[in-house]
């Protein structure tokens, strides 16, 4: 798509003689000419121009399950994605890679068309936190009751709704008995969005119609606009280089391996002590919902970035009491949950903040400079307007931290300086010397016992160590 055009370079040779150019001699003097490099210009902006036949002859071209002729109402959708709302359909593009492996390998196993996958853009957006204004929740927006009839079980702090891998399999049956129930994909595309009473009443109503635009006029509103959408989006995806719809940016899911833990876990506790960033949890674990699992969910596997996996795995037993919940623990994790955690923050009308500038170092990443300082990765990209998570080392971030500023380095891992200028560290319930190591990187056991005269590795909560 992109129109190259080399760079061209010459060297013109003449010799001036009176007013006439001889060429094949000595020459008298050489003029050089380089012509500058043209780099290619493509703008995202530029919107082609299609018509109606276009498109209806590259929807009949079309290889899939689910086919369907281009009328009036589908084609006010494709123009909709393709020229009206182009940044959603973006949006879509860079999503897909992350959830369209799942959706084909569980459609797959159920022996359903390919193209189902697109419902769940319609849906959700491809987004699995996703909340209807009715309550339905999750990638594939299943309602509680419905929800329940498949498995998916939801309470204050674990939602199987919004788990991509459960919801994904309970819409692949649900959607299958539907096409079961009416032989026909577009009248079980519309059973899943208004229900099947719904849809058997409009067949009622039309004269015992099979078919979905036979039927069209006789269901609810929102439904006879799902449907056409869903085609404009098997559509749009297959050909969106064609409407000029690319990412500026590659985007990549984040690889992730799957650790069993069998008890409850606090996940701020595991991010701090393995060295993960909450937030990459949060994206890979998006059923999980006050950072922690429960005892009533204590046998899910979590999924963790595939980077920090081999090292969790081998310290597994170790990091067993560390992660444990305790009541305590829950109350803060869903209290902070609840909490409103405003955006704009100003150091002179909030005292309980301090305003710092922190210098980037090798191995910091935003997810750890947030939980240092007691803040999100979203507060500190708006603080510093930063449009990507990509920060680099040396670079000053402006930061109103929840914790001291005179000993910014140290404010996580509970460690504090005393009136003689030495570090020191609270023991929490759950650690080890081992495991205070790992969240003071630079300390060793050994060190850390010869500083306080230990003659063992007992160590117990409360307890303040000297690490430096």
């Amino acid at each position: 798509m992109k129109n190259l055009i080399p760079s061209i370079s010459f060297t013109l040779i003449m010799v001036l003689s009176g007013n006439s150019i001889v060429y094949g001699q000595e020459p008298l003097f050489q003029i050089e000419v380089e012509e500058e490099s043209i780099s290619p210009t493509y703008s995202f902006d530029f919107v082609p121009d299609f018509t109606y036949d276009e498109v209806a002859r590259k929807i009949k071209a079309m290889d899939t399950e689910m086919p369907f002729e281009l009328n009036e109402r589908i084609f006010s959708f494709i123009n909709y994605f393709a020229v009206r709302n182009r940044d959603y359909a973006r949006m879509v593009l860079e999503r897909q890679s992350t959830y369209f492996p799942l959706f084909e390998q569980t459609l797959a196993h159920h022996d359903m068309p390919d193209d189902v996958k697109y419902l769940a853009i319609i849906e959700s957006g491809l987004n699995p936190r996703a909340k209807s204004r009715v309550g339905a929740m999750g990638l594939w927006q299943f309602m509680p009751a419905t929800g329940r009839m498949y498995n998916l079980q939801a309470n204050n702090d674990i939602d199987d709704r919004m788990d991509p891998e459960l919801s994904t399999d309970a819409a692949a049956k649900y959607l299958k008995s539907l096409y079961k129930m009416f032989g026909n994909w577009e009248l079980a595309l519309a059973a899943y969005n208004c229900g099947p009473g719904n849809v058997r009443k409009a067949i009622r109503k039309s004269g015992g119609k099979q078919t979905f635009w036979e039927v069209y006029d006789h269901l609810p509103k929102e439904t006879r606009s799902y449907v056409p959408q869903f085609q404009a989006m098997m559509y749009i995806l297959r050909y969106a280089e064609d409407h000029n719809l690319f990412l500026e940016e590659p985007s990549y899911p984040i690889a992730y391996k799957k650790i069993q833990f069998n008890q409850e876990v606090d996940l701020d506790q595991l991010a701090q002590i393995s060295g993960l960033c909450i937030e990459d949890l949060e994206q890979l674990n998006p059923s999980v919902q006050n950072r922690m699992i429960p005892s009533s969910h204590k046998h899910i596997a979590l999924k963790v970035p595939a980077s920090k996996a081999e090292f969790i795995a081998q310290n597994q037993q170790e990091f067993k009491n560390a992660v444990a919940l305790t009541d305590e623990r829950v109350n803060v994790l869903r209290a902070a949950k609840n909490a409103q955690n405003p955006l704009i923050k100003s150091s002179s009308n909030n005292p309980a903040e301090s305003l710092l500038n922190y210098k980037v170092k090798s191995g910091d990443v935003l997810g750890n400079i947030a939980q240092r300082h007691g803040t999100t990765v979203t507060d500190i990209k708006n603080w510093n307007n930063l449009s990507s998570n990509t920060i680099k080392v040396g670079q000053t971030l402006k930061i109103y931290s929840k914790k001291p500023v005179q000993n910014s380095t140290l404010a996580n891992n509970n460690t504090e300086v005393n009136q003689n200028s030495s570090k020191m560290y609270t023991v929490q319930p759950g650690d080890s010397l081992w495991l205070i190591t790992k969240k003071l990187n630079g300390v060793t056991i050994e060190q850390i016992k010869k500083l306080n005269n230990l003659n063992s590795n007992q160590i117990k909560p409360g307890q303040k160590l000297i690490i430096g």
